[in-house]
């Protein structure tokens, strides 16, 4: 078995929490209200606030955050799986 690149795994798993959390997006919205629905829609929240850096002729803003829920965690599981079997 091949080594997979830090690309490959960092695309798989960006990948994955992005299909995880859309699609857990859609399920809180046809969902109805109840527990179920607070549970695809309940999500963490992590990153730093945005910087800004000035340098004169030049600013730069800088920040980083990452919003990922149930669902998205799972999305991320099963694009692991996938690059360990598939790819």
């Amino acid at each position: 078995m091949a080594r997979k690149s830090v690309g490959q795994l960092v695309l798989v798993v960006v990948l994955g929490a992005l299909f995880g959390s859309l699609l857990g997006q859609l399920l809180g919205l046809i969902l109805p209200a109840g527990v179920v629905k607070e549970f695809f829609l309940r999500s963490a929240e992590f990153g730093f606030s945005p910087t800004t850096v000035s340098v004169g002729f030049m600013a730069v803003t800088l920040g980083f955050n990452i919003k990922l829920n149930v669902v998205g965690i799972l999305g991320v599981a099963l694009a692991a799986y996938i690059l360990r079997w598939y790819l």
